[in-house]
């Protein structure tokens, strides 16, 4: 990827973070009408959502979701990256289709997938990977930062979150032009690993979301976040979009399977100083 490299090291996540915007405070609320089936999120209602597009013969197309961490620095799947495509990333995004004046496309100037990754059985875990971009965003109401949770942060059964995407409307069906949302509670671990749900395809640095057979992640969502508000009204990515089940993207007791992100702070910390 040949693009010019900028200087700006980013020292510790948590400085990352800090900007006039704070993190995870959208400017513009989300719809939290809790809704079964998913519906089109409120533009700009989750600022720290992109688009990752890969470049096509005819332009570029979006792959995947992922989350604003930092103005430099974007979290998605490992699974989302392959090192001989050439990818953008899109800020500030909410129709694919038309030109919008708060989106901007930026090059990647690197990109760092988790070192235990094997993209020959993603339920090994560790699918994460980071993307610094070529330059700064310009913060603003409709490009913002989303929060990461502290590390080890583990949320209890039923809890509340959202995931949105651009992914696939249903099984086989066409993908979303617009930012999609819709209500994933949790599923705690020890329900998730039981036999008749996941069993030993889950991990403690997964998070399960979802699995009523109607609600779930699909293709193009993959990356994308798991968006859930903190005792003080606050939103943090809690997970990565990783793997739905083969036989549907709404399957019952095969809920929707993300990378825990409080897992893996050390490694977004030293990903960004080493970097």
């Amino acid at each position: 990827m040949r693009v010019e490299a900028v200087n700006d090291v980013c020292p510790l996540l948590s400085s990352c973070l800090s900007s006039a915007y704070g993190c995870g405070q959208p400017a513009i609320e989300p719809d939290q009408t809790r809704v079964v089936n998913g519906v089109e999120a409120r533009p700009h209602s989750w600022p720290w959502q992109i688009s990752l597009q890969y470049k096509r013969n005819d332009g570029y197309g979006h792959t995947c979701g992922g989350s604003l961490i930092a103005t430099n620095w974007v979290m998605t799947a490992a699974h989302c990256i392959n090192m001989d495509f050439s990818y953008r990333v899109v800020v500030g995004k909410h129709n694919l289709q038309q030109a919008e004046e708060s989106a901007k496309a930026i090059l990647p100037l690197k990109i760092i997938v988790h070192r235990h990754y094997n993209p020959a059985l993603i339920s090994t875990g560790n699918d994460i990977a980071m993307i610094k971009l070529a330059e700064h965003v310009t913060l603003s109401d409709e490009v913002q930062l989303a929060c990461v949770p502290a590390a080890d942060t583990i949320l209890p059964h039923n809890y509340p979150c959202y995931i949105t995407g651009w992914g696939r409307l249903s099984t086989g069906g066409p993908t979303s032009v617009t930012l999609q949302q819709a209500l994933m509670p949790v599923v705690e671990y020890d329900v998730c690993k039981q036999s008749d749900w996941w069993g030993v395809s889950i991990r403690r640095s997964m998070v399960c979301a979802g699995g009523d057979g109607v609600v779930g992640g699909c293709n193009g969502d993959s990356g994308g976040p798991l968006n859930c508000k903190n005792a003080d009204g606050i939103w943090e990515v809690h997970g990565i979009a990783s793997f739905v089940s083969g036989k549907g993207c709404n399957y019952v007791k095969k809920p929707t399977v993300f990378t825990r992100v409080s897992d893996f702070n050390e490694w977004l910390d030293e990903t960004m100083m080493n970097n």
